[in-house]
This record gives C-alpha cells, sequence and structure tokens, in this order.
C-alpha cells in the first residue's frame, strides 16, 4: 500500500533554519486506520515502523524528539492519532496496548473520505464529548464569529489547556482499561483508591459474582484507622446507566447493617432518579461514576505512574527588593 499518498507532507522551516519534514498527526488518522482494516488486533508499535517504512523516514527524522527529550516526535504523532481515532469510535481497546477497528471505522473506510481529520471527526457524539471534556477545540470563536486561533492564548493559558487535555485522556484510557477487567478486580481497585484516600482497614467481604452472600455490600473499609466508623461499598462495572432501583436495592443492604453511610462506585453514570433519591435519604450514600472515578485514580496515584514533571517558575520579586 502506497501510504504517501494519504500523506500531505511540507517543509516547513522552524527558527533555528532546519526543515522538518514529519507528517502531523491529523495527516497519520486516515493510514492508521487503513492499516487496521484486516481486523487484526494491533500495536502503536507495529504499526508506527510500518508507516515510517512507507515514508522512507530517515534515522535522523525517526530521532528527532519533543522538546522534552522524553520520546521521539513521530511516535507521538502517531499516537495521538490513535487517541483522536479511539476517541471517536473508529477504533477500539481490545487490552493494554492494543486495539483493532471497529464496526464504525469499517463503515468510514467505506465511505473512501479524502481525509480524516479533527473536523471530520466531530460528526461523532462521542468525539465531541471528548472535546467538551478535554477543551480541545481546536480554533475557538469569538463574539463577531470569526476563528480565533490557539496560538493567541498566553504561553500559560497553552499550558494548562495541554494538560487537561493529557489528564482528560488518560482518565479516558483508563476507564477503557477497567472496563477490560474483571468485577473482582475492580472491586480490589476500589478498595485501594479507598486506601489511597485516606481511609483505613479494608477488608472484602464478597465478591461481585457472590450469589447473594453480600446482600449488596462489595467491601467494607474503616472511615479512619481507629475505625470510629465503617463505610461501606458497592462496585458496579457496568455498561449501562446506574438507575434508583439499584441504589434502593444498596440502602437497603445499608439498613440492614445498621449502617450510615455508603459508597456506590461504578464504570459508567448514574440516572437523575438515582441522584435525586440519594439527596434525601438516610443513611447518606456518596455515588461515583466512571469518570469522577477515573480522575480520582489521577488524583491519588491509583493505576497511574508519573511520567514526567514540568516546574513552571516565575520571578520571585521578594529578591529583587532593595532596602
Amino acid at each position: 500500500m502506497d501510504f504517501t499518498h494519504y500523506f500531505r507532507l511540507s517543509l516547513q522551516q522552524d527558527l533555528l533554519g532546519a526543515f522538518v519534514a514529519l507528517p502531523d498527526y491529523q495527516d497519520i488518522m486516515l493510514p492508521l486506520l487503513n492499516l487496521t482494516v484486516d481486523g487484526e488486533v494491533h500495536t502503536i508499535r507495529g504499526l508506527k515502523d510500518i508507516i515510517a517504512r512507507e515514508l522512507q523516514l530517515s534515522e535522523e527524522d525517526l530521532n528527532q524528539m519533543l522538546p522534552s527529550g522524553q520520546q521521539s516526535t513521530f511516535h507521538n504523532r502517531v499516537s495521538w492519532a490513535k487517541t483522536y481515532l479511539l476517541q471517536a469510535g473508529l477504533i477500539e481497546h481490545t487490552r493494554r496496548g492494543h486495539f483493532t477497528i471497529s464496526p464504525r471505522g469499517r463503515e468510514v473506510l467505506a465511505s473512501n473520505p479524502k481525509r480524516i481529520d479533527k473536523i471530520f471527526l466531530e460528526r461523532f457524539p462521542e468525539f465531541l464529548a471528548f472535546k467538551g471534556r478535554s477543551g480541545s477545540n481546536g480554533n475557538t470563536t469569538t463574539d463577531n464569529g470569526h476563528a480565533e486561533s490557539p496560538d493567541r492564548r498566553t504561553p500559560e493559558e497553552a499550558l494548562q489547556a495541554a494538560y487537561k487535555e493529557l489528564r482528560d485522556d488518560l482518565a479516558g484510557e483508563l476507564l477503557a482499561q477497567i472496563k477490560g477487567m474483571s468485577p473482582q478486580f475492580f472491586e480490589r481497585l476500589v478498595l485501594d483508591l479507598m486506601l489511597a484516600m485516606g481511609y483505613g482497614g479494608a477488608e472484602q467481604t464478597a465478591s461481585l459474582t457472590g450469589a447473594g452472600a453480600d446482600e449488596g455490600i462489595d467491601g467494607v473499609i474503616n472511615e479512619d484507622r481507629l475505625g470510629l466508623d465503617i463505610i461501606y461499598l458497592q462496585a458496579k462495572r457496568w455498561g449501562n446507566y446506574v438507575g434508583r432501583p439499584e441504589i434502593q436495592r444498596f440502602v437497603g443492604a445499608l439498613h440492614g447493617k445498621r449502617a450510615r453511610k455508603g459508597v456506590f462506585l461504578t464504570t459508567s453514570t448514574f440516572s437523575r432518579d438515582a441522584h435525586d433519591y440519594v439527596a434525601t435519604i438516610d443513611p447518606k450514600v456518596v455515588l461515583i461514576d466512571g469518570q469522577r472515578l477515573s480522575q480520582l485514580m489521577i488524583d491519588f496515584d491509583v493505576g497511574v505512574s508519573t511520567a514526567q514533571t514540568f516546574a513552571v517558575k516565575r520571578v520571585d520579586s521578594d529578591y529583587f527588593a532593595e532596602d
């Protein structure tokens, strides 16, 4: 397959006078999706090497690094192309680091698109929702209706927006990983998260697959290290939303334990009725949906590790103050 047909390469001179011949991540989207049309399970590493060979990229091209020096520019762009295809539902995860084409991806290729980019992906509601969460809006619109380039943002605003986009993408990847694990793994994850958040003295009482022995309780954890109060947990690794009936069953189990506090966690979302119900009842029940769960995992370093850290510094005006 001749991948050069899909790439529109342009030579752009940077501030140092060097030339960059690498395609940007949007130029990579269509050829990357085309490589998955065989229906096999792929990895970024394998597809990256094929694209690099077809483009006849030099060793110097492949060794070009991001400003952080932590990753090659080409690998980073291929990875982001994959991220956007994933968020739009054109490809789907099979397991960690592996993906395949989705039925929607096949439909897109069957329409013989000339190019796939962020504007193209905006036709899919999942991608629009991702943009709304991450602030990944590309151009913004001013009051007079004209497009405003993101380059007009201050460096600090651009850095913060980039951080938020990276964080939300990580949260989405975490949630995809959790949904692919077993219910028992999800229960252990919930207990690990509660411990990381400062609660202590946890023990697992039953699994999600237990035949009613748990009475709707999947775990218990002390509210503090002294065990002055106990919090009961319910963990549902679901695809559909959790409605009021499920919460009522959990509350019934809490009453059976004479419990005052419970946390219901799910990989999906809660219905409006469920939220309204817990706002008016005793015991106190906290609902944590998939999006909040993944954000808490990032905040408390559960299932994630720090790749790199940036320190943003300002002038210390006190240092330069003269008596």
